[in-house]
């Protein structure tokens, strides 16, 4: 009698508890880390910041989509256009970069690395100002003519 009732107990914790907990471990995709995207597909060509390797840098290209769209779903939207199948219509590098590095090679990656790349890309915008306190002296000076 009770090696029946030690599988049959085992059977309804694992049903009571069991499918519950593998049913929300299934539901949540995991996330997948666009630095991570980038350092294993594209860190071979992209540096981050200039110099360039063997293709435009990150920042300048995040730059040019910040000014090319309003939105980062729509940044993120047209890069992975581009990264799909690149093209000097979708190219947002400037045609002296293009002459320079030709067009990249199509990536072949799921739509959700693809969008977590394009969307750490998108991230790493720098609008060029340093802001208040960076300078050699590291803002403990008083430099500002009043």
């Amino acid at each position: 009698m009770n090696r029946l009732l030690s599988p049959l107990a085992l059977g309804l914790f694992l049903g009571s508890f069991g499918a519950p907990l593998a049913g929300t471990a299934m539901a949540t995709p995991a996330h997948v880390d666009g630095k991570a995207v980038f350092d294993r597909n594209c860190s071979v060509c992209h540096s981050i910041q200039p110099p360039p390797k063997s293709a435009p840098p990150v920042v300048p290209l995040s730059s040019r989509y910040h000014l090319m769209f309003q939105s980062k779903e729509q940044g993120v939207s047209r890069m992975v256009s581009f990264l799909k199948a690149p093209s000097r219509e979708k190219a947002v590098a400037d045609a002296q970069a293009i002459t320079r590095f030709g067009l990249m090679p199509a990536i072949s990656l799921s739509d959700e690395k693809l969008n977590a790349v394009a969307g750490w890309v998108w991230d790493q915008y720098s609008d060029g100002s340093t802001g208040p306190g960076s300078g050699a002296g590291r803002g403990r000076g008083n430099c500002r003519q009043q």
